[in-house]
């Protein structure tokens, strides 16, 4: 993970954004008073709402848990696509 410092991120905002961007890696963004931010890639955002959203449900996070676990063993089944 990269870091940096914010008057270092300030000076060369586009840079740091275009890496991001590229390199789909966030980018820690540190000030003195102890406080950071992370810079991430928007999908990248929205992935991580999406699984929160998903996992909220206690009931939902459980089915959702055995289901990677069962698919993970090789409990898979292949099904053509139907054209309509």
């Amino acid at each position: 993970m990269k870091i940096a410092s914010i008057s270092t991120f300030r000076k060369d905002i586009k840079r740091y954004v275009d890496e991001v961007d590229q390199d789909q890696e966030p980018l820690v963004v540190t000030r003195g008073d102890n406080v950071s931010v992370v810079v991430i890639p928007l999908n990248t955002f929205n992935s991580y709402s999406e699984t929160q959203y998903l996992l909220r449900s206690p009931a939902n996070a459980k089915r959702l848990l055995k289901s990677v676990k069962s698919a993970r063993a090789g409990n898979v089944e292949t099904h053509e696509l139907i054209e309509e």
